[in-house]
């Protein structure tokens, strides 16, 4: 599902400079705020009030709106940064030993500015890298000249208890200039993700950005005969829109969405860029996916799928 640096840990503190591992909407962005808004977010803080209430200042009824859905000042005292974190299944992330190419298609697919980078596993992580370091040392086109060293271009990140309320992660996050902070669980594994504008959403309410995608979309046509899928669409209303049958009715009892119908066809979560044929000759592209679930499809028709020729 932004622009700057990362940064700490547990009680989120800056973590080593090789570091770290989020994502969505993995967000992985935010934009730029004056210190003077800044200033503002922080006299919310401040025990003593800046001036004697008036009547001008007496809040409206809020009765229309339940106190949970209005976002406000309030919300960076009372709202834990487990509130508003991404959960871990939806963190976007890459390997320390992914090659140039693949790191710049999840850059392209994902829609995100950064990315958490890992060793091995998400649950420890070594830095953040950001596009913009990729694009200005290797070129916009990721085929720079020189050779492509990911260890040189990490970032540090935040790292912060769950139980951390959303205030004064902003106020760390504003100081130490970092737009992205991992949620550590109590044995030091990676719980979550959040990002500055997640934070400031909480405050100012929602923020739309390019990236963000309608959840109510199950899919959108990029091409002729081909489409960009959640894998949670309704596999019969995307049949029904297509005029194409996937499944056979024995099937049909088993899955209901087109990410159900691919893990069958596969008979495992495949991986993020493996194609799955389908018996029609439609094709299923996996475009995002972690190892416990698949997230995002292309699905090629067979009148967009390419011949293959013969050798």
């Amino acid at each position: 599902m932004g622009d700057t640096e990362p940064g700490s840990s547990m009680a989120a503190q800056s973590a080593p400079a090789d570091p770290i591992s989020r994502t969505q909407s993995h967000s992985n962005r935010a934009g730029k705020f004056s210190n003077g808004w800044f200033d503002r977010l922080r006299s919310a803080f401040s025990s003593k009030p800046d001036k004697t209430p008036t009547i001008a200042d007496t809040p409206a009824p809020a009765a229309q709106v339940p106190p949970a859905q209005r976002p406000g000042m309030v919300n960076l005292r009372r709202m834990r940064v487990d509130d508003v974190a991404v959960p871990k299944a939806d963190i976007v992330a890459v390997p320390c030993d992914i090659k140039m190419d693949d790191l710049v298609k999840v850059f392209r697919e994902s829609g995100m500015t950064r990315l958490p980078v890992y060793n091995g596993t998400l649950d420890t992580p070594v830095g953040l890298v950001h596009l913009k370091d990729v694009a200005l040392g290797y070129g916009f086109n990721g085929k720079g000249a020189k050779q492509f060293d990911l260890n040189a271009m990490l970032r540090p990140l935040i790292y912060a208890p769950p139980s951390m309320p959303i205030g004064i992660l902003l106020q760390k996050m504003q100081s130490d200039r970092m737009h992205m902070a991992l949620v550590i669980d109590e044995y030091g594994g990676v719980d979550g993700l959040v990002t500055l504008e997640d934070l400031v959403e909480q405050v100012i309410g929602e923020i739309e950005d390019e990236h963000d995608v309608d959840e109510d979309v199950f899919w959108t046509q990029s091409a002729p005969g081909v489409f960009i899928a959640q894998a949670k669409a309704p596999l019969e209303e995307f049949e029904a829109a297509i005029g194409l049958r996937l499944a056979d009715e024995d099937d049909e009892e088993e899955i209901d969405t087109l990410g159900g119908l691919v893990f069958l066809l596969s008979g495992r979560v495949p991986a993020r860029g493996e194609v799955i044929p389908h018996p029609t000759g439609t094709e299923f592209e996996v475009i995002d996916a972690d190892p416990r679930r698949i997230k995002r499809l292309r699905v090629r028709l067979p009148s967009a799928v390419k011949p293959k020729l013969d050798a």
